[in-house]
C-alpha cells in the first residue's frame, strides 16, 4: 500500500476522534469510513494498528468492544498535519459527526462488565460516564453469570430510568 494512502486513513481516524470530547467506538470509525468506501477493512485495521503503536491514539476494551480516544501527541500531529487532509472529507467528518454525535456519545458514555469475583459469585459492574467521569457507578452482586448478563443487558435499556430514580430517592 502507498504510504499516503496509509497516512490519508490515519488523518482520517485522527480528525474523527479530533472532532468529539469523548472516545468513539472502533465499530463507528469503522461504519463511517468503510460506508464512504474511504478505504477497506484491512488498510484501515493497519492505520489504527499503527496509530496505536505510535501512541497518537489510545484504546480502551469495553464489554460492548473497543473504544478509541484521541491522545495529546495525536492532537499535535493532526494540528501539523490537517492541511493533507482534503476540506470535503473533513466537512464530510463533520456533517457525519453533527448528526450521529448524541447517539454516539450515549453508546460509549452508557457502560457495563462483569467478571467472576474470589467469592464464585459474579460482580456486574454499571456506568453511567460523563467525559472522563463517572456520573454513577454500581457494583452488582450476583449468583450467576447469566444473572450479571442480564443485569449489563437491563442496564443498557433501563439505565434513565434507574439513574433519575437514585437522584430522585437520594437528594
Amino acid at each position: 500500500m502507498q504510504d499516503s494512502l496509509l497516512t490519508l486513513y490515519k488523518l482520517i481516524v485522527l480528525f474523527m476522534l479530533n472532532e468529539v470530547k469523548f472516545p468513539l467506538k472502533r465499530s463507528q470509525l469503522f461504519e463511517f469510513i468503510l460506508e464512504r468506501e474511504y478505504c477497506t477493512f484491512f488498510p484501515l485495521q493497519q492505520a489504527i494498528g499503527e496509530l496505536l503503536d505510535s501512541q497518537l491514539i489510545q484504546s480502551k476494551t469495553v464489554l460492548n468492544g473497543t473504544q478509541l480516544s484521541i491522545t495529546e501527541e495525536g492532537k499535535s500531529t493532526l494540528k501539523y498535519f490537517s492541511n493533507r487532509l482534503e476540506p470535503s472529507i473533513q466537512e464530510d467528518i463533520r456533517n457525519f459527526m453533527g448528526q450521529n454525535k448524541l447517539n454516539f456519545k450515549n453508546e460509549v458514555s452508557i457502560q457495563s462488565d462483569y467478571f467472576k469475583s474470589t467469592s464464585g459469585e459474579y460482580t456486574a459492574r454499571l456506568f453511567i460516564k460523563e467525559e472522563m467521569w463517572d456520573l454513577i457507578h454500581i457494583e452488582l452482586s450476583v449468583p450467576t453469570e447469566e444473572g450479571a448478563k442480564k443485569a449489563c443487558r437491563q442496564w443498557k435499556e433501563k439505565h434513565e430510568e434507574i439513574y433519575g430514580y437514585l437522584m430522585e430517592q437520594l437528594l
